[in-house]
């Protein structure tokens, strides 16, 4: 069940960071915003200090959901590892 969990966040952070493209949603899809970013925001909030975005040119690139995407995986096998998955 943790297991299923910590997936689904990651699926959920994962459509964020692609909705994260189109900066101006339609009317219909704000509420999907909200939640998106109410629940991801938490977690990139603490990991943006420690992980500052890289410059790109004129651009910023966010390089925390790497970490937060990679994190995940490491307690996902973690988990697996001991049975509890």
């Amino acid at each position: 069940m943790i297991c299923t969990l910590l997936n689904i966040y990651a699926f959920l952070l994962f459509v964020r960071l692609l909705l994260s493209w189109f900066p101006q949603p339609p009317e219909w899809a704000r509420p999907i915003y909200g939640f998106l970013y109410a629940i991801t925001d938490p977690v990139l909030r603490l990991v943006r200090p420690l992980l500052p975005p890289l410059r790109v040119g004129m651009m910023a690139l966010d390089l925390s959901p790497i970490l937060i995407f990679i994190a995940i995986q490491i307690v996902v096998a973690i988990l697996r590892r001991q049975g509890l998955c």
